[in-house]
Order: C-alpha cells, then sequence, then structure tokens
C-alpha cells in the first residue's frame, strides 16, 4: 500500500475565454445551459483522447466546468445565483460525459452532493416540499432560499450548534467543486471515517479514518463524507475542507478506464469538523429514514446511468463520423464528385456496406432504448423530488425500480456498443489510440469502469420481487 501523500496545491482556475454565466436576480433558464454545456462538450471532445492518454489530474476540466458555470447549476436561483432542475443537470451530464466520460462522473457526483444539506437535513418548517419547483414539471426550486441542514448534534452526543450551512448556496458562491460520498462503499471493511467530539466548550467533532472515492478527491475544494460518532450508531454528513493538513490524497492512478474523474484514497487524521459543517445526519434504524432521504443514492445512481448513456451515445456517434469519412475519395471521372474507383465508375461506399447498416442499426436501436428507460426514470425522480418531504414508502419504491431498470439495461447497452464500435470502426491504424487510430478503446474502457461495480443480477432480482410481490427495496442509503 503506497503511503498517502497531501493534497497537492491546486493551480489557479483559469479566467480567460470563458462563456462565464453573468450573475443576475432572475428566475432559473434551462435555455442557456443547453447551449452551454454543447460548447463545453464541443470543447472538451477536441482534446478528449490526448488528455485521457495523459491521465493527469483534472484541474483543467474543473477549471472549463467553472468558466462554463456548471457546477453551480441545480443552486437555487436568488440574487447572485442562477439554477436549473434535475432533468436539465441530467441532460448535462449526459451531453458532457459524450465528449468525455471521467469529466461526466465528476460532474454526476458534485452535482448529488450538492444536495446534501436538503437530502439530509431536517424538513424546513412549513413547506411540505423542500426543493421542488414552482411548477409541476418539477423546474426550479420552490423558495430562492434553501432550508437550513440540521447541525451537529445526535441523540448520544449532542454538540453545539452554530449558524448552519447551505451547501447549495455556498457551492455556487464559493465555486466549489463537491466530491466524496456518505455510506462506505460495497465491500468496506472496518470501521471507516470515525468522529469523537472534540475537546473544550465550542463543541464540534474531529474526524478519523481512511476510505476511497469513486471521483473527484484529487481536485474537489470541498469534501461531503459520513462518519459515525464513535464507529456506530447515526451517520453524520460532514463537510470538509481538502486543504487542512490532516487530509491526505492518494490519487489512483492504474484505473482502466474513467482516468480523469479523479478518483483516489483520503485519509482524514485528527481533521476538526465545526459545528455548522456538520449538514446533515442518516438515522442509523432504517425505519426512522425518510422516503425523501433515500432519494440521494437514487439521485446519483441516475445520474451515473446518464453517464454511462452519454459514453454510448458518444462513441455511437464518433463511429459515425468515421464511417461517414471514409466514404470521401477523389472525384469521380464525371465530375459529380465522391469517391472513384481506377475505371472511372462509382464503387459501393461504406455507406451501401448492408452488414455496416445492419450493425449501425443495431447499435442505434440499443442507445434509443435505454434512452427512452433512462428518461421515463428521470422523470420519476423529479416528480419524487418535487413532493419532497411529503413523499411516501410505495412512491419511493415505483422510483426505486425505475431507476434500477435503467441502470440495468443502460449498462449492458454501454458495454455492448462501445464492444461493437471496436468491430465496425476499420482503419489502417486500427481503433486503439496507441496505434494511431481515433482510440475508441477509451469509450469501452470508461464503459467497463463505470458499469463494473453494478451488479445487474441484484438489480434484476430486486425489479422482479417489485413487479411479482410487491416487495419495496430496503430504505437505505447504500446505492
Amino acid at each position: 500500500m503506497s503511503t498517502p501523500r497531501k493534497s497537492p496545491k491546486r493551480p489557479a482556475r483559469r479566467t480567460t475565454s470563458a462563456p462565464a454565466v453573468r450573475l443576475v436576480d432572475r428566475p432559473a433558464d434551462d435555455e442557456i445551459w443547453p447551449r452551454v454545456t454543447r460548447e463545453l462538450a464541443d470543447d472538451l471532445a477536441v482534446d478528449a483522447l490526448a488528455r485521457d492518454r495523459a491521465g493527469k489530474a483534472p484541474f483543467d476540466e474543473v477549471a472549463r466546468l467553472q468558466e462554463a458555470g456548471l457546477p453551480a447549476l441545480l443552486t437555487a436561483p436568488g440574487p447572485t445565483r442562477r439554477g436549473a432542475d434535475w432533468r436539465a443537470a441530467c441532460a448535462v451530464v449526459r451531453e458532457i460525459a459524450a465528449a468525455d466520460g471521467s469529466v461526466g462522473e465528476l460532474l454526476a457526483h458534485h452535482y448529488a452532493l450538492s444536495w446534501s444539506s436538503r437530502f439530509f437535513g431536517p424538513p424546513p418548517a412549513g413547506e411540505p416540499a423542500p426543493g421542488a419547483g414552482p411548477d409541476e414539471d418539477g423546474g426550479g426550486p420552490r423558495t430562492a432560499t434553501p432550508r437550513a441542514p440540521r447541525t451537529g448534534r445526535t441523540a448520544d452526543a449532542p454538540r453545539t450548534a452554530r449558524t448552519p450551512l447551505a451547501l447549495d448556496v455556498c457551492t455556487s458562491e464559493e465555486r466549489w467543486l463537491l466530491a466524496g460520498g456518505v455510506e462506505p462503499p460495497h465491500g468496506a471493511t472496518g470501521q471507516g471515517l470515525t468522529l469523537t467530539p472534540a475537546e473544550g466548550t465550542g463543541g464540534g467533532w474531529v474526524l478519523d479514518g481512511r476510505r476511497s472515492f469513486a471521483s473527484g478527491v484529487t481536485v474537489a475544494d470541498r469534501l461531503v463524507v459520513g462518519a459515525r460518532p464513535g464507529g456506530t450508531g447515526d451517520l453524520l454528513v460532514v463537510l470538509v475542507d481538502p486543504a487542512h493538513p490532516g487530509v491526505f490524497t492518494d490519487a489512483g492512478t492504474d484505473r482502466v478506464g474513467q482516468r480523469l474523474a479523479g478518483a483516489g484514497t483520503v485519509t482524514f487524521d485528527h481533521v476538526p469538523v465545526e459545528p455548522e459543517h456538520v449538514i446533515g445526519a442518516l438515522p442509523h434504524d432504517e425505519h426512522a429514514v425518510a422516503p425523501f432521504t433515500t432519494l440521494a443514492p437514487l439521485a446519483l445512481r441516475l445520474l451515473l446511468v446518464h453517464v454511462g448513456l452519454g459514453i454510448a451515445e458518444g462513441a455511437l456517434a464518433e463511429a459515425r463520423d468515421i464511417s461517414r469519412a471514409g466514404q470521401a475519395g477523389p472525384a469521380r471521372a464525371d465530375g459529380t464528385g465522391g469517391p472513384a474507383d481506377d475505371d472511372g465508375a462509382a464503387p459501393a461506399g461504406a455507406g451501401d456496406d448492408p452488414y455496416l447498416l445492419l450493425a449501425y442499426g443495431e447499435l442505434a436501436t440499443a442507445a434509443h432504448a435505454a434512452a427512452a428507460v433512462v428518461e421515463r426514470a428521470t422523470d420519476a425522480l423529479a416528480r419524487g423530488l418535487l413532493a419532497g418531504w411529503s413523499l411516501g414508502p410505495e412512491e419511493r419504491a415505483d422510483i426505486a425500480v425505475l431507476v434500477a431498470a435503467a441502470e440495468t439495461v443502460t449498462g449492458r447497452a454501454a458495454v455492448h456498443i462501445t464492444t461493437r464500435i471496436l468491430e465496425v470502426v476499420d482503419t489502417p491504424a486500427g481503433a486503439d489510440a496507441r496505434g494511431g487510430g481515433p482510440g475508441f478503446d477509451r469509450f469501452w474502457r470508461n464503459a467497463r469502469a463505470l458499469t463494473a461495480p453494478t451488479q445487474a443480477a441484484h438489480r434484476l432480482r430486486d425489479i422482479g420481487d417489485h413487479y411479482l410481490n410487491g416487495t419495496h427495496a430496503r430504505l437505505t442509503l447504500r446505492a
């Protein structure tokens, strides 16, 4: 095991050539985000292959995201910020992932974590649907001032409360990129991250432990992590500055795919946590967990589904461009343009190959089918978020089934499409970037790395149990 190293100093972010969002007092405007996202995706696609091969920490990629204003997209509109709804966020992640799957995953984790104070804090007084939109399709938060999360207080270990933190607002105003995770990953052993009461009268906690994260920890401005007081009991969700001397980051440099997602292992050594940086809590008893809170892992899983779908669509679109370019050639003898053979006749081009057409038809159909399932799950999650704390167990169970179905269908489609693309794209150098080709192997590697942690058999079993027996999935936070 390598020795953890101190998190490197983050370079200053670029401030030039920015399609930056001007901060004005206005309602959420989802129309501008597709244009901004498209411009950024085009920019990322230009050097995606070179960046993937270099495998450096994604500081430059984060700078591009910040220039476009995308990390603040889910923030409630207000005097100094503008925001959009979850449908818009999913669409942004999908298009960015089509250009660069690693950046799409990094953004997906950030969006899910930015709502931590909404998911894990207490419901606001007099607001049965916090974070929901004013219209019936789930657009925009109901209030311009997000609710305050609960502070550091549990039944067995009360701590002094201070001014609470609204994480999504801080993320926008401070230009933070978030990374981390709440519950330990599957297969984790030991106590995980633990909290002990801080000495003195000021309250707060001290964070210790070590755990791995799938995205963003090498470049994050703040970490959102879950830890248990004394290693047992309720889980507290806390905000940590990775620049603290007690935080050490060991970057994951040997990944097969998603190399630029900023994955790594973080060690916390007596890191102080102020009371106002305890942004929420998750009860140990699953029966005490509100259905709205359990939308947190579903939101992350669905965002990652959009990443997988984007990777598949990006691979398919790029392969189509290569196949179309293969049809170009010198002008025919009659001067009408198009490829010509030695005797001046027009040969059958790649676009006339029936087997190639069959392959593209199969792959396009797989992508369309996955997109349809994903859109249905996205609509269901948006309605659940609109319901807020009035969401019931039945509605949550239906959302969980749709997300699991989208996860299963899209995971299989992404791996299938990116594998078949390697066979369809036939260039002299081959599809492997090491041979000078277009580098389609990166799509396959990214799809495999993204979908490997998901157990499709477990998802299908849960779907079947719900369909046949009406059984609800357990209301746990673990994804």
